[in-house]
C-alpha cells in the first residue's frame, strides 16, 4: 500500500536536528553524525533552506532529486543548497546510519569572505549521478575539517568564533573543489564522450542552412547529457578550457559569418533563422564577439574577396 510522502521544511539547523533527535550546539551550524541519531525518518521529502554536505560511510540510502537518483554509494559526498527538494527513503535502514556531514544556515556567513565566494562552489547545485567519490586520503581530510569545526563549536563563544567557523567551512569547501577537479580528471574518458556529444549536437543544430527555433541554452545540452547545468558547465570548462556558453556563441557566430558571406539573405532573416527573437540582439552579440556589425562584416568580406 502506497503512503504519502511527508514534506519537512529544513529552514533551521534545529529543524534538522530535531528530526533525528540530535543536539543543537549552535543555531546556525552543525556537524552532523547520524550514528548518534535517536529517531528514524523512513520516507520523507526534505525542502532545504540551509547548506548541507554529507559523507556516506557504507549504508544503503536512496536519495532522489526530481526524477533522478543520486549516485550516493559508500565513500561519496552529496551536497545540498537552499531551494532544493530531496526525497529520502531510509526504510529498512538502521536508525543510526554511518553518515557524517556539515550543515550551515546562510545567515552564518553573512558579512564574511565566504559570503562572496559561496556561489563559486558549483557542487551545491550538482545532483543525480554527480556525487563526489572520495579516496581514503580525501576522506581523512574531510573528516579532519569536520573535526576542526566541531571543536570550535564546543569552544566557549568569543570574538573569534564566527570568523574561525566561517574560515574552516570555507577551507572544507575549497578542498571539495579540489577533489571534484581530481574526479573530473580521473573521469576524462567518460567526460570526453560528453564533450563530443555536445559538439556533435551543436554541429547538427547549426548545420548549413538550418533554421533554429531558438538559440540553444546550456540547460538543453545538460539535459541531453542527463546532467545538471552546473555540473555540465564545470565538466565542459575543465575539458575544453571554455564555458559551454562561449562554445555555443562561437559556433553560432561561425555559422552567422558563413551565411553573411555566402548569401545575400537579409540580416534580420539570418538573425531569425539562427534563433534570435529580435534581430538587434543578434547584431549586438555579433559586434561584441567580432568587433564589427554584421553589415560591416558582409561588406568587408565582399570587398576583400
Amino acid at each position: 500500500m502506497k503512503t504519502d510522502t511527508t514534506t519537512v521544511t529544513l529552514d533551521s539547523i534545529d529543524a534538522y536536528n530535531k528530526l533525528f533527535g540530535l543536539t543543537t550546539l549552535h543555531p546556525l551550524v552543525s556537524v552532523i553524525d547520524l550514528k548518534k541519531a535517536t529517531r528514524g525518518i523512513g520516507r520523507i521529502r526534505m525542502s532545504y533552506g540551509v547548506y548541507a554536505l554529507f559523507l556516506k560511510n557504507g549504508v544503503n540510502c536512496t536519495l532522489k532529486y526530481g526524477r533522478e537518483h543520486y549516485d550516493y554509494q559508500e565513500g561519496t559526498i552529496v551536497s545540498f543548497s537552499p531551494g532544493q527538494v530531496i526525497d529520502v527513503d531510509s526504510t529498512g535502514e538502521s536508525m543510526a546510519p554511518d553518515v557524517v556531514g556539515l550543515m550551515f544556515h546562510p545567515d552564518l556567513i553573512c558579512g564574511t569572505p565566504l559570503a562572496s565566494k559561496i556561489d563559486s562552489f558549483g557542487f551545491f547545485g550538482y545532483s543525480q549521478r554527480e556525487a563526489l567519490h572520495l579516496s581514503e586520503a580525501e576522506r581523512k581530510i574531510f573528516l579532519d575539517c569536520l573535526e576542526k569545526i566541531s571543536l570550535e563549536l564546543e569552544h566557549p563563544v568569543d570574538s573569534h568564533s564566527a570568523d574561525l567557523i566561517s574560515a574552516n567551512i570555507q577551507l572544507l569547501l575549497e578542498y571539495l573543489n579540489r577533489f571534484y577537479d581530481r574526479q573530473f580528471i580521473t573521469r576524462h574518458k567518460v567526460n570526453s564522450s560528453v564533450v563530443a556529444a555536445f559538439e556533435n549536437e551543436l554541429s547538427r543544430i547549426f548545420s548549413d542552412g538550418s533554421t533554429v527555433n531558438e538559440v540553444p541554452k546550456v540547460s538543453y545540452f545538460a539535459e541531453k547529457a542527463n546532467l545538471t547545468p552546473g555540473y555540465f558547465g564545470d565538466l565542459i570548462k575543465r575539458e575544453t578550457g571554455s564555458t559551454p556558453q562561449d562554445i555555443i556563441t562561437l559556433c553560432l557566430i561561425k555559422e552567422a559569418k558563413r551565411r553573411l558571406a555566402s548569401t545575400d539573405t537579409d540580416i534580420s532573416v539570418i538573425a531569425y533563422d539562427l534563433g534570435f527573437q529580435y534581430p538587434q540582439h543578434f547584431t549586438r552579440l555579433f559586434k561584441r564577439v567580432t568587433g564589427k556589425s554584421p553589415s560591416v562584416f558582409r561588406h568587408e568580406f565582399h570587398t576583400n574577396n
